[in-house]
C-alpha cells in the first residue's frame, strides 16, 4: 500500500500542480470562494467521488473504503485566500488584482484534491470511511471551520479523528513536522478607546489627556502577562495601534487602541480577558477618564490529540524516512482548526515548502509568498497515506 501510494503521488503530481497553478491564479476572499467551490465539486464529480455542499461554499466528500464503518476519518483543507496584491512574477500568479493565496491554502486544497483521488482509486485496499472537508472562511472570524460545524460537517458520519497540514516557510522542501498537545495559540482582537476631556495643549490642567492614560495602560496591560500567568505557559499581549489626536497644541477627548491577545490556555485565556477589562476600566477611571473596550474572541487554541499525532507521525516516518520527520515548533498564530480539535481528536501538521537554492524563502502572508512544487507531490501522498492508514 505504501509503496503503491508514493507511486500514484508521483504519477498524479504534475496533473496536482497543474491544478495549484489554476487555484493560485483565481484566489477568492474568505466565504467568496464561489469558483473555487465549484472548481472543487468539479474534480470530486471527476473522480466519482459523492459530495455535498455546507455553510454556503463548503464541499464535503466521503470515500469508502472496505468495511466502511470501522475506522471514520476527516482530512481537511481550507480555501480561501488573502486581500495581498501579487508581487511575484509567475505564469500563474494571481489573476484576481488585490487577492492572493499568501498563505498556501491553494496548496492545501491541491494536495487534499490529490489524496482524495488516490483515495478513491485505491478504495478496495484500505479500511473504513474517509470525509474530505473543503472549508471557507480560515482567514476571516468566525472562521469556516465553526460555520461548517454548525452545518453538521462533523456529523453522519462523525468522524473519530481529523487531520489537516498546513505549508511551513522555514522547512525544506520534502520534511514534514507533527507534534501531540499545544501546538497554536487562540487569537482575539482587542478594541479599546480611552476617553477624555479634550482641550489645549499648554493647559494641561484644564483637560483629562486620553494620550496619557493610553500611554499608562499600554504599560500596564503589559503586566497582566509578566505578573500573572505562568512564564512556561506562552501567552501574548501586543498593542499594535494607536491613534488619537492631529497636531501639535489640541489635546484630544480619546484615543484609540487596537492589539491582539493570544494563549495557549484556554481557562488562562478567558481569565486574562477579565484582568484586561479590570485593568483599563480601573487604570482610566483612576485617571479622570473613562474607557469602551470590546474582546473580539476569535480562533481558539490548538490542542493535538497525543495518541492521534504520535501515530501520524510513525507513519509519516514510514512514508518518507526518519529523518524528513521533526517535532514542529509551539507557534503563537491562529487556526480555526481548533473548532475542530474541540469537537474530535485532531492532528494538526506541517508541510515543507522552502528551498534555499530557488530562492523560495518568502513567509506567509507576504507578496511573495511562493513554494517549492515537489511538495505537492509529497504533500498528497502524505494525506493519503494518513487518511488510509492513521488510527486512535
Amino acid at each position: 500500500m505504501l509503496s503503491t501510494i508514493q507511486s500514484l503521488a508521483k504519477q498524479y503530481a504534475p496533473e496536482f500542480i497543474a491544478v495549484r497553478h489554476h487555484l493560485h491564479s483565481h484566489p477568492e476572499l474568505s466565504y467568496q470562494e464561489f469558483e473555487t467551490s465549484k472548481y472543487v465539486q468539479g474534480k470530486l464529480k471527476e473522480f466519482g467521488i459523492p459530495f455535498e455542499v455546507k455553510a454556503t461554499t463548503g464541499v464535503v466528500g466521503l470515500i469508502k473504503g472496505k468495511n466502511p464503518e470501522s475506522r471514520i476519518i476527516a482530512l481537511r483543507a481550507d480555501m480561501d485566500a488573502l486581500p495581498i496584491l501579487e508581487e511575484n512574477d509567475l505564469p500563474y500568479k494571481s489573476q484576481n488584482p488585490g487577492v492572493m493565496h499568501a498563505c498556501g491554502h491553494d496548496v492545501h486544497t491541491t494536495c487534499l484534491l490529490g489524496a482524495a483521488k488516490i483515495l478513491q482509486e485505491l478504495k478496495n485496499e484500505w479500511e473504513g470511511t474517509v470525509k474530505l472537508i473543503f472549508q471557507p472562511g480560515e482567514e476571516k472570524n468566525p472562521g469556516g471551520a465553526s460555520l461548517m460545524i454548525k452545518d453538521g460537517v462533523l456529523e453522519n458520519p462523525k468522524p473519530q479523528g481529523i487531520l489537516a497540514l498546513h505549508v511551513h516557510t522555514a522547512m525544506e522542501v520534502g520534511k514534514f513536522s507533527f507534534r501531540g498537545g499545544q501546538v497554536i495559540a487562540s487569537a482575539d482582537e482587542l478594541y479599546i478607546t480611552v476617553k477624555g476631556k479634550g482641550g489645549h495643549a499648554a493647559s494641561p490642567h484644564l483637560v483629562v489627556d486620553p494620550i496619557l492614560i493610553a500611554s499608562h495602560l499600554i504599560i500596564a496591560l503589559q503586566q497582566i502577562i509578566s505578573r500573572n500567568n505562568n512564564p512556561f505557559n506562552p501567552s501574548v499581549l501586543s498593542i499594535s495601534a494607536i491613534n488619537g489626536g492631529n497636531t501639535t497644541n489640541v489635546i484630544p477627548n480619546e484615543v484609540k487602541l487596537m492589539g491582539t491577545f493570544r494563549a495557549m490556555d484556554e481557562e488562562w485565556r478567558f481569565k486574562a480577558h477579565e484582568l484586561i477589562r479590570q485593568t483599563a476600566e480601573n487604570l482610566c477611571r483612576s485617571m479622570g477618564g473613562d474607557v469602551y473596550l470590546h474582546i473580539d474572541v476569535g480562533y481558539p487554541s490548538v490542542m493535538n490529540n497525543e495518541q492521534l499525532s504520535n501515530n501520524a507521525k510513525q507513519l509519516a516516518a514510514s512514508f518518507l524516512g526518519a529523518d524528513n520527520v521533526s517535532e514542529t515548533e509551539l507557534r503563537m498564530g491562529a487556526e480555526d482548526f481548533g473548532y475542530y480539535a474541540q469537537q474530535i481528536p485532531a492532528c494538526f501538521y506541517r508541510l515543507g515548502t522552502m528551498n534555499k537554492s530557488k530562492g523560495i524563502i518568502s513567509g506567509v502572508h507576504t507578496p511573495t509568498f511562493n513554494i517549492d512544487e515537489d511538495a505537492i507531490e509529497k504533500g498528497m501522498g502524505m494525506m493519503a497515506w494518513l487518511g488510509s492508514q492513521v488510527k486512535l
